[in-house]
């Protein structure tokens, strides 16, 4: 640790500077000394008491990251190492370390440890360089090495082996790396030469050996497309100048070295030039993560056009690197390496890493699975793996579904042809197949995927485990959680019918045929079982089961029409009310026209009205014109009117022309929709039946109506009345709705019928003329009224307009002249 390294010498200084400071001032040193520890007690005991949260924090909810990484750094505040050792390994058990955090971990262990501890922090750095790509953790391991191992610092043969070993790893692992690869090239350039330097002068051989090794290291590395290809084709040209060999070139031409060196070169500045503008992308400051994001897959997209696997996979590592908990970029690039490589311990490593920077996908734990598989893995690392996916958190019951049906894959695989290591048996199926039901039963009823599960389970119970009565078992455990799923009662009779077991697979269709199922599924059922007794057995067994089925058939239709007569009677009842909101909206815009009428009509109104005042207080004016005028106005509107009583009555005609309809009374209460059925069942070309209730009681009022396809049936239907129908003489006509119109209509008094017919003209004109005028209008049509009865002297006299006139003479003239009460006494006593 950094913090933990204190040289000597500066504690030493310090100390000799305190002790004059104390004696030149003591009390003010007295006072800051005593300031100082103040403080430091205020935050060590503050400090103290975050590390207890976090502790208490970790302890209930030990997959907190950040926790962690905040707890780690308050220990190395406090210098507590052992606490901080054993924060760290419990976190890298969860999680994978950030390449920070694998070199500070690296470099406290190094500042505490001596040589003999060397192993273990070597072991760190390989721990580290295993989860993440990092140049720089890579450049600290390699000096690391270069300084503590005493074999490689001493240069000997075994120590010089083991350096260079490690230097090939990291250009495999990182010297790809388009803007960082140069650093891992220049130190391994770096320690060849320092090798050169040991070895004598006297010895040429070795030395043009070493001397060659350079060479071809500098000649790999500058055929690779980095940033550094320019710098690095300089200092290889110095360095061949050092070793005596004269270039006539300039420094910066690829002239003067060999000719494959030079294509390599000039085949690297191409790659990069074509990959600067996407590497300029993916390292600017000023995006946000999304647009780098997608700026790497860009990248990758231009990379795999290119078909180098190395090349991919290095910027993959780049990509996960900046993004590790992006489960869609794990996904692509494990795909790809299934694709490119397929096995290998790369693609199982990378499946490794994958599920520990994203457990919580399941797809990627099932593809894990399926690589161990083809990498003919032990069985102890597959059940290892397995075992901790189910320890995982997944987003849905399909990805836990999906989980232990490959893990029951690979084992039947394995077993089928005998490929295990010895220690496969179908015990171990059996067990997974019970882990899966226990665990996704409860939460997977009645779905595909349990069906499917039990299914499979049931067909290897048969096949691997040779065991019937297993397999029924499973079948019967699964009924009792998913009882109501048809497909699951059919797929156990299949099973039976399968193995010739035709008694078995009856006794399932007995227990299930009177199930209600959803959908159609309790009729499929019965067909069901009358086809396979027609298909497999005898004329009593079909006898049987038509015995069984028939009623329970009937029940179900019975049910359906019930179903079907409510959703009818819901959708006339919807229309009714939909026709009643139409025509109450209707009254409401016909009450609101008036009163919201245009300015024009209004300018209207009040321009008649202006007209008739004056036309009143002229002396000249001429009444019996007006009058006339009035007369025609009043014929006029009558036309209007009884041209929309005819509109009416054609909608109405042509509402009810198609409609053939019987009104069925005097019906028994206890009648159903099915016994008037069977009653015009002679007839024939019924269409619905409505029986009515009382919406109280909900009993029958014995009244119906029997719906027919055309006026054929419904004639034939009406020539049934008086039939006796379940003890009752019923009765039987026509529908006619017209005809309650028509009576409504008859009731209804002349003036109010007048009134009803007249619109709203009147409202235009004086209240005095518009009275008269419904007087004048009114009249003949009460000529026709008869009024019967004795109390003939309450009729009104005839009260004429102003300057109505009657021809001299005429008859019309005597019965409209005054009479007196004695007239109208005699009158009296002559009727």
């Amino acid at each position: 640790m950094e913090e933990f390294e204190k040289p000597q010498v500066s504690m030493e200084e310090d100390t000799e500077m305190e002790e004059s400071d104390a004696v030149e001032n003591p009390k003010a040193s007295q006072k800051s000394s005593s300031d100082s520890e103040s403080s430091d007690s205020e935050e060590e005991a503050d400090q103290n008491e975050q590390l207890l949260a976090l502790e208490y924090e970790l302890s209930t909810n030990p997959s907190n990251y950040d926790a962690h990484v905040q707890y780690i750094k308050l220990l190395r505040r406090s210098a507590e190492i052992e606490k901080l050792r054993e924060a760290r390994e419990n976190m890298n058990t969860l999680f994978p370390l950030s390449p920070e955090m694998w070199m500070e971990w690296a470099k406290d262990e190094a500042s505490l440890s001596n040589e003999s501890n060397f192993e273990s922090v070597e072991k760190l750095y390989e721990r580290g360089i295993s989860e993440y790509l990092s140049i720089p953790l890579w450049c600290e391991y390699l000096n690391y090495v270069q300084e503590h191992d005493p074999k490689v610092r001493d240069c000997l043969a075994d120590g010089i082996s083991k350096a260079r070993n490690l230097f090939e790893r990291a250009v495999t692992a990182a010297a790809l790396h388009v803007s960082q690869g140069s650093q891992i090239w220049d130190a391994y350039i770096q320690y060849e030469e320092a090798i050169l330097l040991t070895i004598d002068q006297s010895d040429i051989q070795a030395k043009e050996k070493q001397v060659q090794r350079i060479r071809s290291i500098f000649h790999r590395y500058l055929s690779i497309p980095l940033a550094s290809l320019k710098s690095t084709l300089l200092a290889y040209k110095a360095w061949e100048v050092e070793q005596g060999n004269s270039l006539d070139a300039e420094p910066g031409d690829v002239l003067g070295i060999s000719s494959h060196v030079a294509s390599g070169y000039q085949k690297a500045e191409e790659m990069y030039n074509a990959r600067a503008h996407h590497e300029e992308q993916i390292t600017r400051q000023d995006i946000s993560e999304s647009e780098r994001f997608q700026h790497y897959m860009s990248y990758l997209d231009f990379e795999k056009s290119f078909g180098d696997p190395a090349q991919v996979q290095i910027l993959y590592e780049r990509a996960i690197t900046d993004f590790p908990v992006s489960n869609d970029l794990w996904l692509h690039y494990t795909h790809y390496l299934d694709k490119t490589l397929k096995v290998g311990n790369v693609v199982k490593d990378v499946y490794s890493r994958a599920t520990r920077n994203c457990p919580w996908v399941g797809e990627l734990w099932v593809r894990y699975l399926l690589c161990l598989e083809r990498g003919l893995a032990f069985e102890k690392e597959i059940s290892a793996a397995f075992e901790k996916s189910l320890k995982c958190t997944f987003s849905t019951l399909e990805e836990y579904l999906d989980l232990f049906l490959t893990r029951v894959d690979g084992l039947r695989r394995r077993i089928s042809s005998a490929s295990g290591d010895g220690v496969l048996n179908y015990s171990m199926i059996r067990e997974s197949f019970q882990q899966a039901a226990d665990y996704l039963s409860p939460h997977m009823k009645n779905t595909d995927g349990l069906l499917h599960l039990h299914a499979y389970w049931a067909r290897l119970e048969l096949k691997l485990g040779n065991d019937l009565i297993a397999a029924r078992g499973v079948w019967e455990s699964l009924l009792k959680t998913c009882g109501s799923m048809l497909e699951a009662w059919k797929s156990y009779i299949a099973m039976e019918i399968e193995l010739d077991h035709i008694n078995e697979a009856r006794a399932i269709y007995k227990r299930c045929y009177s199930k209600r199922f959803s959908g159609t599924g309790s009729e499929d059922i019965c067909h069901s079982w009358l086809r396979f007794e027609r298909e497999f057995g005898t004329l009593e067994d079909l006898n049987h089961a038509v015995q069984k089925v028939t009623p329970r058939l009937e029940e179900l239709q019975l049910f359906r029409l019930q179903q079907e007569s409510k959703s009818f009677t819901g959708a006339i009842d919807q229309r009714e009310q939909t026709l009643k909101n139409t025509s109450r909206e209707r009254r409401k815009s016909g009450s609101s026209a008036i009163d919201e009428q245009p300015p024009a009509k209004w300018q209207k109104y009040t321009s008649q009205n202006k007209k008739l005042h004056k036309k009143e207080n002229t002396q000249g004016l001429n009444l019996a014109e007006a009058n006339d005028g009035e007369e025609k106005e009043g014929k006029v509107e009558k036309k209007v009117n009884e041209k929309q009583m005819k509109d009416t009555k054609n909608t109405t005609s042509r509402l009810y022309k198609d409609q053939c309809t019987a009104f069925v009374s005097n019906l028994n209460i206890t009648a159903k929709d099915e016994d008037l059925h069977q009653f015009f069942s002679d007839v024939g070309g019924v269409t619905a039946i409505r029986i009515l209730h009382d919406k109280f009681t909900g009993k029958s009022r014995g009244l119906a109506y029997v719906d027919f396809k055309d006026d054929e049936h419904l004639a034939a239907a009406v020539a049934k009345n008086k039939q006796m129908f379940l003890g009752k003489k019923l009765s039987v006509a026509r529908s006619n709705p017209k005809q309650g119109k028509r009576e409504s209509l008859a009731h209804t008094a002349p003036g109010e019928e007048a009134s009803n017919q007249s619109g709203g003209h009147g409202r235009s004109v004086s209240k005095e003329s518009g009275e008269d005028s419904k007087g004048s209008r009114g009249r003949k049509r009460d000529e026709n009224i008869q009024l019967k009865g004795k109390n003939t002297f309450a009729v009104p006299r005839n009260v004429k307009p102003l300057g109505w006139t009657n021809k001299p003479g005429t008859r019309e003239e005597e019965d409209e002249k005054p009479k007196s009460n004695d007239e109208f006494r005699k009158m009296f006593m002559k009727t």
